[in-house]
Parts: C-alpha cells; structure tokens; sequence
C-alpha cells in the first residue's frame, strides 16, 4: 500500500459513519413509531454505554494484541450494529442494542484507529508528514465519516423507500470491502513483549498530567455537548417549524456542522501551538457561543438559529478535537497514546449525555433555565483554560 495511513484512515470513516448514522433519523422513529422525547434522548444516551469501556479497554487490548485485527473487530461490530438497527421496526429493543454496538464501535474505532493512523502518519510509514499530520487526519476521517453517514442515513430517511431499513443497509454494503483494506494495512505495534494479565494496562498515567486534567479535560465534553444539542436535541425541539420535513432538517445541521469541523481543520493547524493552548482557548470559546444559540432556538423557535448553532459549533468541535489530539499527542508519548486517546474521548463523549440529563431534569427546571446554566459553566470552562494558557506543558 502506497500510502499505507489510508488503510486506518478508512476504518475510522466507515466506523465514524457506523455511529453517527443514526442521529439525523431520531425524529423518524418519534413521528413513525410514536416514541416519546424520553425514548428517543434514551436512544441517543445508551451509544455511551458500548462507548466508553471500548474507549477504555480497546487501547490497551491493541497494544498487547496489535491495532490491525483489534480494528478489524471493530470495523465488523459496527457492521453487526447497522444489521441490528435494520431491525428497529419490530421495536426499541434492536434499537438499544444497535446503538450499544454502534458505541463499542466508535469507542475501538476513535481509540486505536487515531493510533493507528498517528503511528502510520510518521517515519517509516511516510516520510513526508508533519508532527501534526496523524492527528489532522485522524480528526478529518472522523468528522469526514460522521458527516457522510449523516446525510446518506437522513436523505435516504426522509426522502427513500424502506426509511427504517435503506439507510443502514448501505452502510452494511459501504464497508463491506473495507475489511479487506484494513486486513492490507501494515501492523504497527511490536507484539510479544507485553507480561501479565492485559487489565494492568488500562493505567494511564499521562492521564493525571496536569496538562491534560487542566486544559485538555476541560475542553474535551464541550465537543459532544455541542453536538448533541447542535444536530441531536435541536431538531426535536424544531419538529413542529419543520413541518414534516424534520428529518431532513436534522440531517442538514449534522451535515453542516459536521462539514465545517472538517472545513476548519487548516485553521486548527495554524492555531496549535506547543507552549501554549490557543487552540483549545478558542475552541472553548466558539463551543460555548454554539450553546448560547442553542438556547436562542429554544427561545425564538428559528430554524436559522439552529443553522447558526450548527456553524459556530462545527467551527468549535473541529478545532476542539484536532487541538486536542495534538495535546493529547504530545503528553502521551508513543506508550501511552492509544490509552490516553481513548480516555481523551471517553471525558469528550461524556457531552453526549447531556439532552438526556437535561429531559431528565425538564421539569423542575424548564429548558431555558438549564441553557443558561449550561453557558455559565462554558464560560467557566474557557476562563479555566486561559488561566492555564502556558502553564503544565509536557517536557516543562
């Protein structure tokens, strides 16, 4: 293989595209099947049960066992999760366990494939990639994946026949011949040396670097609370201006959003820097902006808000996860990078309980109460992040 980082890069948009094809077509199973807001934020909630100990576990798994066979499992098992979500119209349960499957899927995918692609993105795998290069195209495919696998599943949703069944039959038939390319792609872990039962290696201990609990953590569950609430709970709210065309306008914020997180990524680059957290500064900034409109959707009912949200946080996410990567990058160290990634998404993805917390808590507070909160504790977070600007940098 030529250029041997697209083997990784595609197992990571495939699996991207297994997790996030399901977002745009919750309003269909509220307006088909009669799901109440409750069911559907519990729909959205349970891909965090299959995510985060895969996050956790399949880091450590693939440094004993290699990224190649334990991504090849993943990439299957998102397979697995569209075969089951096909089934959603015999009721919730195939839904429950297709998004639980989906969540491990994303959680292998996101932890050992940004490894995977960093590891290849370098000497001997490619001899012309920047430090930067493996994160910015780690980020790029999984916002590339989520994207696509967003405006296919909600196109063919609204528009397509066999609404409950089309949209993840082509993502089974999309990554079928995926597997044989991640089968090709070079191994990049040397295997053999690990001693002991394979629990020990989940320590992380990069995880208590300061830089990382101070700066990267605090950052990090803004990127999926913007997402949830930008193209997840949005819509929900939007349904009756939507005027039977809410699918489709879920479909378009996602695909918005997601599109101008992969847009940004030559701006990430330029922001980054190593002796100071601009990146991040001004990610927590746009993110905290996105929430606020957000809440203007909630108070005004305008569909362009939700546009507006959808751009200013897609701005956000984009340069969130690459700065953080690239933060997470240089704390880790080549050891630890596959097991501090998955703990870097695991904190990240935390965000996307927060529509079902918040429908949890709704009443006795109403939704405009819990917006307002929710930018408070963003702006929090952005002032937390510029205090430690220059402070607790790896190597220092």
């Amino acid at each position: 293989m030529r250029r041997p980082w697209l083997g990784a890069f595609a197992a990571l948009f495939v699996s991207s595209w297994a997790g996030n094809q399901f977002t745009p077509v919750l309003l269909m199973y509220e307006q088909v099947q009669g799901y109440g807001d409750a069911t559907v934020n519990a729909f959205l909630g349970v891909y965090v049960l299959g995510l985060a100990p895969a996050l956790l576990v399949a880091g450590t798994l693939s440094d004993r066992y290699g990224r190649r066979p334990v991504m090849l499992v993943g990439t299957v098992c998102g397979m697995a999760a569209s075969a089951v979500l096909a089934l959603g119209v015999l009721g919730p349960v195939p839904i429950y366990v297709g998004r639980l499957l989906a969540g491990i899927t994303v959680g292998t995918a996101t932890s050992v494939g940004t490894s995977w692609i960093k590891e290849l993105s370098q000497i001997p795998y490619d001899r012309e990639a920047d430090a930067g290069s493996g994160a910015r195209r780690a980020s790029l495919a999984f916002t590339l994946g989520s994207g696509l696998g967003a405006l296919v599943a909600g196109a063919l949703a609204q528009w397509g026949p066999w609404p409950e069944v089309l949209p993840f039959a082509v993502h089974l038939v999309v990554t079928a011949p995926f597997l044989l390319v991640v089968l090709r792609t070079p191994e990049t872990r040397a295997l053999g040396g690990a001693t002991g039962p394979w629990w020990r290696g989940l320590q992380v201990p990069p995880a208590g670097h300061r830089r990382f609990t101070r700066v990267v953590a605090v950052v990090a569950p803004w990127i999926f609370v913007v997402a949830a609430l930008t193209y997840g709970y949005a819509p929900v709210l939007l349904r009756e201006q939507t005027q039977g065309l809410g699918v489709a306008y879920a479909t378009l914020l996602t695909v918005v959003a997601l599109g101008v997180a992969a847009v940004v990524q030559p701006a990430a680059k330029r922001l980054d820097a190593v002796d100071s957290a601009r990146g991040l500064a001004v990610a927590a900034g746009a993110l905290t902006l996105a929430v606020a409109c957000v809440g203007l959707v909630v108070a005004t009912g305008s569909l362009w808000w939700g546009v507006g949200a959808a751009v200013v946080g897609g701005a956000g996410m984009g340069i969130g996860l690459s700065s953080g990567l690239l933060e997470v990058q240089r704390i880790a160290g080549p050891r630890h990078l596959a097991g501090l990634t998955g703990v870097f998404y695991a904190v990240a993805y935390a965000g996307f309980l927060t529509p079902a917390i918040m429908a949890a808590i709704t009443p006795p507070f109403t939704t405009s109460q819990l917006f307002a909160v929710l930018v408070g504790l963003g702006a929090v977070s952005t002032g937390i992040v510029v205090a430690h600007y220059r402070k607790h940098l790896p190597g220092s």
